[in-house]
């Protein structure tokens, strides 16, 4: 299958790049020169899911294999998941376009409990059954990580293995374990199972059996003698991990637009109510010279201009005035950006705020989590109101205009003094608006505390429904204030996304009866149904009260008591008594180790950049305005645009174009100020699903290049569709004008054009069309005065010439619309070629 395969469909989609896969450095292997084929799949839209670090490295890990092909699939849409039912057609992998049921193995990432129900849509769409159990051997096998695997139950009926921990590793050992599986004599699947149940970090849900006591407490009984919990697996050097050098280049318009560089993984700082800061301890900070080597490599493989510093805690990296002054000295001469959207409060040294003024600003963010010192020191959050105001303050100073505050509700212990205290800080942020100028903006978000599991809080209940909507709404009305932008994550979605989070092997039943019932994209708020969820809850017996609103017992078993997270459990509650004495436990990087269990203190210890060497401090007072040469050359250049490519937008082709020039290595010439942009002007942009044989665009670069060269070395980076068709050298200021004429040579592969409905038209003095503008205004247009000419070629196909009329142009497919009566499902799967004038006679 290929490209063709799916065109009628893309055709009628929002958003059709999303299912292409020829992104740059997307990875495509014949299926026969492989051992194993694999599925990566997110469940969410593609626009959030592959800006997803962790899919990306095991992505990169799996496709080194030359045994072994990683392809991805996402959510799709709801409009291209009823076109897949609609047609009959099963989900497809990107890459290749083949059906996700041919793969041997489907592998889920599990980051939000609110997107469960699209991982039962993604199967629902491949044809393959829900639960591990009503699969048979002809199905693939489906798995899953990723941080919700830490309590695993709510989906464990779904999976035949779950991967609990960091993931790099344990791939590649689950894929060597299949292969030598299947390539061996014993072809029951328990034998593979059992293969994988003895790598670290593996749980294999089928291998355990749950029961519930007289208190409805659930307990899970071994059915393995050897096998009865599953240690989080650890990376344990992240020098010595694979780390993708080639990332994928997203089309579209990506949550994460830019090259994220991990420079840490784990957080010790000890937040009572943060799991990620719990269940991937220790610390492990990656080396100066790896995160200079992988950010030159990557930003010369993707042609990205903005790079951000990925961690649980970037301002917390031990050499992080070193790293940026290195990464801000090394890319001088390009406009490279880096990134930093939010430091620790307190943490910002004089060496860093130099250095600050200097990286691109967008949206700086410090979560104080709670409005009072109290309640701040009983979650652990160890910073002052000082150092809040301080850190926003400097922020202000530095050239930041909006802030971006993050608080939390229903936080153990909390009173009305505590919420009291959230308003009275904003105000007081508020008044250091004055640093940043008037329009300087405050960012409000609130939502309601869940207890996850290991965390101190796990045993902890959650705020009720209805007192969580009246604080929320009270905060809401007492922060209408002039630069104070309220946000809040609704109580009801806090409320279910509570009830997977400490869920047990109950709620499958509960997931199955939501998505029967069109529960999907439960995470976006215009998709979100609560009702609907109550409902479902009803129907399937749950007990909401029972998951979400009671304390725990120490003594009581928990459903993710099986998963060793490498944190004990005893550490877990004498930090729940901490927090109500209000008593400090200090980072253990700083100070005495806490005692809570990640380290072995061998291979898995903290590990800090500083234990290696530095690079020699660069000056943090260097130009870093750009290296340019006083030469500056315009060029033309003109490219097609076919096949796939017609369903890029113009923002996104710009966009592909430049990274393209960028991993060229060809010298653009930028406008100045803080926000350097490439001199390069297009044509007027191009509708999605017309193709093109000729467009061009204007550039200007800084040496004369060889233009043969240039367009030889430029295709090599473009994605297909995409190729430059010549480049020369014209005076400056050359640059695109006004088409007065456009040419289509347009198709239907449907059926036939109508002579008689094209006959009508020749006969009618006037032919007017009513269209709306983009302010909505309707207004007549004359479609005699814009048709110059329209041919039948042949019984399918028809040349169309078009010209504006009082200012006004219309699209080839409204034209064709209108004279022969097709349907709207029609004309989107028209071929439509726009041709240049100088062969738009020609038959192609």
């Amino acid at each position: 299958m290929g490209f063709r395969e799916f065109d009628d469909i893309r055709a009628r989609v929002v958003g059709p790049s999303r299912y292409l896969g020829s992104e740059v450095n997307a990875v495509k292997k014949p299926r026969d020169a492989v051992k194993l084929r694999i599925a990566l799949a997110f469940p969410d839209l593609y626009d959030i899911g592959t800006s997803h670090f962790g899919l990306q490295i095991l992505y990169h890990i799996l496709n080194q294999d030359p045994d072994i092909i990683a392809e991805r699939v996402f959510a799709p849409a709801l409009d291209m998941s009823a076109a897949l039912r609609r047609e009959g057609r099963l989900l497809f992998s990107l890459e290749t376009q083949s059906p996700v049921r041919q793969f041997d193995i489907i592998g889920f990432s599990l980051l939000y409990e609110l997107n469960y129900t699209n991982v039962l849509a993604m199967l629902d769409l491949g044809g393959i059954p829900f639960r591990s159990g009503e699969r048979d051997d002809a199905c693939p096998l489906i798995i899953a990580g990723g941080p919700c695997t830490c309590n695993p139950e709510p989906m464990a009926e779904f999976f035949d293995a779950m991967v609990v921990g960091d993931g790099e590793s344990v791939i590649v050992e689950m894929a060597r374990a299949w292969i030598n599986w299947r390539q061996g004599s014993d072809k029951r699947k328990s034998a593979l199972l059992e293969a994988w149940a003895a790598v670290e970090g593996v749980y294999i849900p089928s291998f355990f059996e749950p029961c519930w006591d007289g208190n409805g407490f659930m307990d899970l009984v071994p059915k393995v003698s050897w096998y009865n919990s599953v240690t989080r697996s650890v990376v344990p050097d992240l020098d010595q991990a694979l780390f993708p050098g080639k990332p994928i280049v997203p089309f579209g318009r990506p949550i994460h637009d830019r090259l994220r560089i991990e420079v840490a993984r784990g957080c010790s700082r000890g937040c009572r109510f943060c799991q990620a800061g719990m269940i991937y301890r220790p610390v492990r900070e990656r080396s100066l010279e790896a995160l200079k080597q992988l950010t030159s490599q990557a930003l010369a493989a993707t042609g990205y201009d903005d790079v951000s510093l990925l961690s649980l805690s970037t301002g917390d990296y031990s050499c992080l005035t070193s790293l940026m002054q290195e990464l801000l000295f090394s890319h001088r001469s390009d406009p490279v950006a880096v990134s930093l959207p939010s430091f620790r409060a307190g943490t910002l040294s004089q060496e860093m705020m130099a250095l600050v003024r200097k990286v691109r600003k967008t949206g700086f963010t410090i979560a104080p989590e709670a409005g009072s010192e109290r309640l701040r020191r009983v979650i652990n959050k160890n910073i002052t109101e000082t150092e809040i105001l301080d850190t926003v303050g400097h922020a202000f100073s530095l050239g930041w205009r909006v802030i971006k505050l993050y608080f939390m509700i229903g936080l153990p212990t909390e009173t009305e003094a505590d919420i009291d205290a959230i308003v009275e800080l904003v105000k007081k942020i508020r008044r250091k608006r004055g640093l940043a100028g008037k329009n300087a903006k405050i960012n409000v978000s609130v939502a309601t505390f869940i207890p996850k599991p290991h965390t101190p809080f796990q045993w902890q209940a959650q705020m009720p429904l209805s007192k969580a909507s009246a604080t929320i709404a009270g905060l809401h009305r007492r922060l209408k204030m002039p630069g104070v932008q309220f946000k809040w994550q609704r109580a009801e979605v806090s409320q279910i996304e509570g009830l997977w989070a400490r869920g047990d092997r109950r709620l499958a039943a509960l997931l199955e009866t939501a998505y029967r019932k069109g529960c999907q994209f439960d995470g976006w708020s215009d998709s979100f149904d609560h009702d609907t969820w109550l409902a479902a809850c009803r129907e399937s017996g749950i007990d909401t009260d029972f998951f979400i609103y009671r304390p725990r017992a120490f003594s009581e078993p928990l459903p993710w008591d099986h998963i060793d997270c490498r944190i004990h459990k005893s550490f877990l509650w004498r930090e729940l008594e901490n927090s109500f004495d209000e008593v400090f436990t200090p980072d253990c990087r700083f100070g005495t180790c806490s005692g809570c269990g990640a380290c072995d203190f061998s291979s898995v210890r903290p590990r800090l950049a500083t234990e290696k060497t530095c690079f020699e401090d660069r000056p943090v007072d260097f130009d870093n305005g750009g290296i340019e040469s006083d030469v500056e050359i315009r060029l033309r250049m003109r490219y097609a645009k076919l096949g796939s490519a017609k369903y890029f937008g113009q923002l996104e082709l710009v966009q592909i174009f430049i990274r393209a020039l960028r991993r060229s290595g060809i010298k653009m010439r930028y406008s100045r100020g803080f926000h350097p942009k490439p001199k390069i002007s297009f044509h007027e942009a191009l509708p999605v699903g017309i193709e093109s044989r000729q467009e061009e665009f204007y550039l200007n670069v800084e040496t004369a290049p060889d233009c043969d060269g240039v367009v030889l070395s430029i295709n090599r980076q473009l994605p297909e569709g995409l190729s430059l068709l010549d480049c020369c050298r014209v005076p400056m200021k050359t640059g695109p004008g006004a088409e007065l004429d456009h040419y289509y040579h347009i198709y239907r592969t449907d059926g036939d054009f109508d002579d008689s409905a094209l006959n009508r038209f020749f006969a009618a003095e006037s032919w007017i069309i009513q269209r709306r503008s983009r302010t909505h205004q309707v207004f007549e247009m004359d479609l005699k005065a814009v048709v110059s000419d329209i041919r039948s070629l042949s019984p399918g196909h028809l040349f169309v010439h078009l010209v504006p009329a009082a200012g006004r142009r219309l699209r080839p497919g409204e034209t064709v619309q209108s004279i022969f009566g097709l349907p709207s499902d029609a004309v989107r799967c028209l071929r439509i070629v726009k041709v240049p004038a100088e062969n738009a006679g020609l038959v192609h």
